[in-house]
């Protein structure tokens, strides 16, 4: 399993709304981008991606934006990548091949306890946790050129 620049840059982009989400105020593309550093079109296409998975919501005008929908300690990494890459891909898709020899039945079996492993660990992780980390790591990065 391997995380997609698609989705990793959803899940800056959502690091961001959550780090602001006590602001009650949206954030505009260009600042979510710029903070990022994410193409503006490109991040467009995923917050509306992410809004129709119901995981962010828009507001118009002059003073609008994005904000998320819930918590940031309400939506879980694997919420995320779902939205994003679709059940299908987050799960596997070869379950439904039955397999040819023993060989193949032990490969598939290691690989599904291997993707379960993968997905107990993304449902583990919120946006708050990764705000959380990431506020650790500045403070880790501030001591250091004391």
């Amino acid at each position: 399993m391997e995380l997609s620049c698609k989705s990793e840059y959803a899940i800056l982009a959502l690091i961001e709304l959550a780090a602001n989400y006590h602001l009650a105020e949206p954030l505009q593309i260009k600042q979510i981008a710029t903070k990022q550093n994410i193409p503006d079109r490109y991040l467009e296409q995923l917050l509306a991606t992410l809004r129709r998975g119901g995981l962010v919501k828009s507001q118009r005008g002059s003073r609008g934006g994005y904000f998320l929908t819930r918590e940031p300690r309400k939506i879980t990494v694997f919420e995320v990548l779902v939205c994003l890459e679709g059940l299908d891909k987050i799960h596997g898709c070869e379950e439904d091949k039955q397999p040819k020899t023993v060989e193949s039945f032990i490969v598939q079996k290691v690989w599904q306890e291997a993707r379960y492993a993968a997905n107990s660990v993304l449902k583990k992780y919120t946006l708050a946790d990764l705000c959380e980390q990431r506020d650790s790591h500045k403070q880790l990065d501030i001591m250091y050129y004391i």
